[in-house]
């Protein structure tokens, strides 16, 4: 049976790269998101799951732990309710926080066990940018921080068993939603890229080869980083609007 690996968020964007790249390698590709992809694969297998719930989701982990190998596991999925600090809701932080930190540590309890008894894991964990400060993301990239603590605290209990645990932290990257807020030829999106050392905005497969880079068999001696894939933007300082 082929190593499996589960990937959140995969309908679109970063996820739906990572994915197609570890199915060209041969993976069985497990996914998790509220929306079934509208792409598909003979290797891959959707789950439709609210991360937000921490029920369905500890549920539906354990059933795919009994079900398959996990080797890898990217915490891709993350939430946004952008609002001003004034604005910011102790709700939007508890949404935000159960499928950005909720999630990613139940997925990882969940995968972990089967990963030590292997003496062989690559966990990559997808923060932000904005987790060196972006104006009305108060609430994302309090989680988004958290995310990377939650990364290095994890990697200092399974380095010993044989398992990495990696942040990616990626910088703009053309989306859906980043398009609909930043239009080709507009002068929005110009102001984001005159920011980026490298002159454009990133894709989703900029991201998704720095992660399979981290999630190799060859990367075992990289644990506890965070990897800024960002353009330059974390040397700069600025992350664009």
């Amino acid at each position: 049976m082929p190593q499996a690996a589960v990937v959140t968020g995969a309908s679109t964007g970063i996820g739906r790269a990572v994915a197609e790249r570890l199915l060209e390698r041969g993976h069985t590709v497990i996914t998790l998101q509220r929306s079934r992809p509208a792409w598909s694969h003979p290797s891959l297998i959707a789950y439709q799951v609210d991360l937000a719930d921490a029920h369905a989701t500890r549920a539906i982990a354990g059933e795919i732990a009994g079900a398959h190998p996990v080797r890898y596991l990217v915490n891709n999925a993350g939430a946004n309710r952008p609002a001003a600090i004034e604005n910011a809701t102790v709700e939007d932080l508890a949404y935000v926080s159960s499928v950005t930190l909720g999630a990613s540590l139940l997925l990882m309890q969940a995968f972990l066990p089967g990963m030590r008894e292997a003496r062989f894991g690559r966990v990559v964990n997808v923060s932000s940018r904005a987790v060196l400060g972006k104006s009305e993301r108060v609430v994302y990239s309090s989680a988004k921080a958290g995310l990377i603590g939650m990364t290095r605290t994890s990697a200092i209990e399974t380095g010993r068993d044989g398992i990495t645990i990696n942040a990616v932290v990626p910088g703009p990257v053309a989306s859906e939603l980043f398009d609909r807020g930043h239009p080709h030829g507009g002068t929005k999106r110009q102001l984001v890229i005159d920011r980026i050392l490298v002159g454009r905005v990133g894709e989703p497969a900029d991201i998704a080869h720095a992660i399979l880079f981290l999630l190799a068999p060859e990367s075992g001696y990289i644990t506890g980083q965070a990897l800024f894939v960002c353009g330059g933007t974390s040397v700069t300082g600025t992350g664009g609007e």
